[in-house]
This record gives structure tokens, C-alpha cells and sequence, in this order.
């Protein structure tokens, strides 16, 4: 056995112990740690060891070379994309994770139980969510993952619509994809399913600084595939403005046509958590399939997100995903465990943080962390709309804020006032193009930021636009 391999193993509580300290060093004071990389990347470049350094070495190199520049992303004022922080509960589950190392493929219990564990995240995330246990789901990797497995699902039910096994046969034909806002993730997972990326069925938005479907638009549109079946790919929770079609809508079309429905609810899927803003998913129980981002707002470490599908279409989803080829793995019509659900065959405990942060917090616990940033998104929105050098670029609907800079003749400068609130290092938000203006946008799903940051990224922004007048 190699020497430093050998030493490791005998202390491999030291070592554990060694890098919990440096962790808890770091969520204790994550608050203060920069938000943006403002030094420059590392220019020495290791090459690879003969007989290798050992951990504590290798530790102490990262801890040179990398952890200087690791950015606050899991804290109070990283506001850009969406993403969330990690609630110490799923800390707990994502080490253990680890430390078990399970290979999540079965869901009887032989060889391993994590099959058990993942089927049990599920249900309470439904329960969390307010979703029947009609519907079946898993975790993959994060919202391009749990799409790409929807609408696997949903292009293999439209082939056997149409008498084809397209899992097997392979994608022939025009396959009609509808959408009015879909997210990119949904765009790229078309692409990889052999669907196209440019085959969707542009439906028109609603009137008004809206980004959701216009209801009247895709009745017409459905009315012009004189019955040919179709997916549709709705939103719950664009990207810029975090709009939500019209899920009751929708259902009733469903009563009259016959589709695949796939929502789109990567972080907004949660206003579920919300007594003040559950009506936005509505009806959202009748889709066929739903995508939802745990380590979005439910504040999981990432790599997670799950899929939901249906039940009664689970022989889509093996028929799309099998091991067919594999009899070590045993017949996949009979044997229904992960490996033949989803796309990867190998997957680590991914349910693992979920399940701790469930357990540890409950229904109130995300109540309160949604409520909370829902409640801190329209503070700092308030401070926008009464602002003399800022505006709103849409209403703040749930947690995410679209704004630009108030006067439009400075509209070039835009690109150049997010850089330097970035460089601050204080905070850290994303440019985006909304409605044909430049906009900034600040999306709120962690569960440490609180009113203070608000104001200090408030004041922040009136330091630097009086410094570029």
C-alpha cells in the first residue's frame, strides 16, 4: 500500500477533524468571506506527484494556492443566478454522504438501502410541496438533469402515441415542442434528445410586463396541429421576472387536448411553501411531469435537483432508460430500480441532504425561509421603485429583483455600475436584457440574508452611481 495512503487511513480522524475545523471556520464567517474573485487566478501549476504529498499536504497547498479565492456563493449576499446557501442540516447529509458513499442504484434494499432513503426524500418533498404521491421521482444533478429526464419521458409517450418505441427506434419525424419562456436548460435538454433546439413552437406572452403563456395564443396554436399530439413546456417562475403561467388554464386545456405537460419549476416551485404565495402553483398537480432545483431555494449543498413524473408513467421512464443490454443488472421490467429510471447509472446519495434538511426543519422551517426572502426581495424592490437613479424593470412577483439604471441615456453604463458593485466584493448579482433594457438582476433563496444586507447592498449601490455621474 502507498506509504502516504497507508498514513492517511491510520489517521483519518485527525484529518476529518483538520478539515471540519477549516469548515466550520468557514460557514461561521461566511458572511465576510468576498463575493467575487477580485484577486487573479493562481498562476503556479503543480504537476502530478511521483508518490503523492499526503492530505494534510496536499490540504495545505489548496489552502495556498485556492481557498483565498473561494467565493462566499453559499452566503447572505450572493445574489446572482439563483442560488441558495446550505442549511447545516444538509451539511450534515451531504458529509455523511460522502462518508458512506453509497452507490444509489437499488430501491428494494439489496446490496444497499439507498434506493429507501431516496424514496422517502421524495414523498416528503411532496408532502412539502403540496403534491400527491401519484407522482414517482429522483434526484439528479441539478434543473438541466431533471428536465432532460421529463422530457425523455414525455418524447418516449408521445412515441408510443404514435405506435414507435423512440427510445429504441430513435427519433424520426417532427416532434412539436410548445413554450412561450422556457429556460435554457430546457432548450439545451431538446437538443440532447435529439428533439431540436429550434423545433419549439414560439407561443406569444401574456400583455402587460408579463413573461408568461398567453392562454388565447395556445389554444390557437394546439387548434392548428388538428389533434397531433405535442409536449408542452411551462413556467413556474421565469428566470428575469419569476412569472408563472396560468396553471388553472392550462389544466382545463388539458381536459380538451391531449399533451404532455412539463413544468418548469426549478426554484419557484417552492412559493408551495407560501400561504401568501401558493395560488401561483395552483393546479400544478395536474402536469405530467415537473422539474424542481433542491439546491436552489430549499438550500441543499450542491449537486441536487429530483424530477417528478407521474406514476402511471413509469414504464415510459424505464422503457427511455433501461439497461437492456446488462443482464448482471437483471431484467429492468422487473427489477425497477434506479439505474433503469433515470440517466445515470452511478449516482452518489444525492438524497441524502434533502432528507436531513426535511427532517430537520419541516413544513415551517421552509415556510419561514420562503416568506423570509420573499419579504426581503420586495424591501429591496421598494427601495428600487423609490429610488432617483434606479427602476424596476418588472414587478417583484416573488424573490427575484429586475432593475436598471433609472435614466436611460445611462443605459451604456450599466455593464460598467454591476462591475464595480461586484468588485466591491460585498455582493455579487448577474447583468441580464429584459423588455430591450439592460437589467441587473438579485435573486433571493438563502436562508442566512437578512434586512441588514439589503441595506448595506443598497447603500453600497448609491455609493458607486454617484461616483460615475
Amino acid at each position: 500500500m502507498n506509504e502516504y495512503l497507508k498514513r492517511d487511513s491510520e489517521n483519518i480522524r485527525h484529518l476529518l477533524d483538520i478539515v471540519k475545523e477549516q469548515g466550520a471556520e468557514y460557514l461561521s464567517t461566511i458572511e465576510e468571506r468576498t463575493t467575487s474573485i477580485i484577486h487573479h487566478h493562481p498562476s503556479e501549476k503543480h504537476e502530478l506527484p511521483d508518490t503523492g504529498y499526503g492530505t494534510e499536504e496536499a490540504l495545505r497547498i489548496f489552502n495556498e494556492k485556492f481557498e483565498p479565492i473561494m467565493v462566499g456563493s453559499g452566503g447572505p449576499r450572493y445574489w446572482g443566478f439563483v442560488t441558495g446557501g446550505a442549511t447545516p442540516a444538509s451539511v450534515a447529509g451531504d458529509w455523511l454522504a460522502t462518508v458512506y458513499d453509497q452507490n444509489t442504484q437499488t430501491m428494494k434494499g439489496q446490496g444497499d438501502i439507498s434506493g429507501i432513503i431516496e424514496v422517502e426524500a421524495i414523498r416528503l418533498l411532496l408532502d412539502l410541496l403540496q403534491l400527491p404521491e401519484s407522482f414517482l421521482g429522483g434526484f439528479v444533478t441539478g434543473a438541466t438533469m431533471s428536465n432532460f429526464t421529463c422530457l425523455a419521458a414525455a418524447r418516449q409517450w408521445l412515441g408510443k402515441e404514435m405506435g414507435k418505441d423512440i427510445a429504441r427506434e430513435g427519433v424520426s419525424g417532427e416532434i412539436k415542442v410548445l413554450g412561450a419562456t422556457p429556460h435554457s436548460s430546457s432548450i439545451k435538454s431538446l437538443s440532447l434528445l435529439g428533439l431540436g433546439s429550434n423545433n419549439i413552437v414560439q407561443i406569444k406572452i401574456q400583455e402587460g410586463n408579463r413573461e408568461a403563456i398567453c392562454i388565447q395564443d395556445l389554444e390557437e396554436n394546439i387548434l392548428k396541429l388538428n389533434g397531433e399530439l405535442f409536449i408542452l413546456i411551462s413556467s413556474g417562475g421565469t428566470v428575469n421576472t419569476v412569472d408563472f403561467d396560468d396553471f388553472k388554464a392550462i389544466s382545463k386545456l388539458k381536459e380538451r387536448y391531449r399533451f404532455w405537460w412539463h413544468i418548469d419549476a426549478a426554484f419557484g416551485g417552492f412559493a408551495a411553501c407560501s400561504e401568501t404565495h401558493r395560488h401561483l402553483v395552483e393546479n400544478w398537480e395536474f402536469a405530467d411531469s415537473i422539474t424542481v432545483d433542491c439546491h436552489k431555494w430549499m438550500n441543499v449543498p450542491y449537486e441536487s435537483a429530483v424530477f417528478l413524473i407521474k406514476e402511471q408513467y413509469k414504464i415510459l421512464q424505464i422503457e427511455a432508460f433501461q439497461n437492456s443490454n446488462a443482464p448482471y443488472l437483471g431484467d429492468p421490467l422487473d427489477n425497477f430500480n434506479y439505474l433503469n429510471f433515470l440517466p445515470e447509472n452511478s449516482r452518489r446519495l444525492k438524497a441524502l441532504p434533502a432528507w436531513f434538511s426535511l427532517m430537520a426543519y419541516g413544513k415551517k422551517g421552509y415556510q419561514e425561509i420562503v416568506d423570509d426572502n420573499i419579504s426581503l426581495a420586495g424591501q429591496f424592490g421598494k427601495l428600487i421603485e423609490n429610488s432617483d437613479d434606479f427602476k424596476l424593470l418588472a414587478p417583484v412577483r416573488l424573490n427575484t429583483v429586475c432593475f436598471t439604471l433609472k435614466d436611460v441615456a445611462r443605459q451604456n453604463e450599466v455593464d460598467l455600475f454591476l462591475e464595480k458593485v461586484n468588485d466591491t466584493g460585498k455582493v455579487f448579482m448577474t447583468p441580464t436584457f429584459y423588455n430591450r433594457h439592460k437589467g441587473i438582476r438579485a435573486a433571493f433563496v438563502n436562508w442566512i440574508t437578512s434586512e441588514k444586507d439589503i441595506r448595506l447592498v443598497f447603500d453600497l449601490m448609491n455609493e458607486i452611481i454617484a461616483e460615475i455621474k
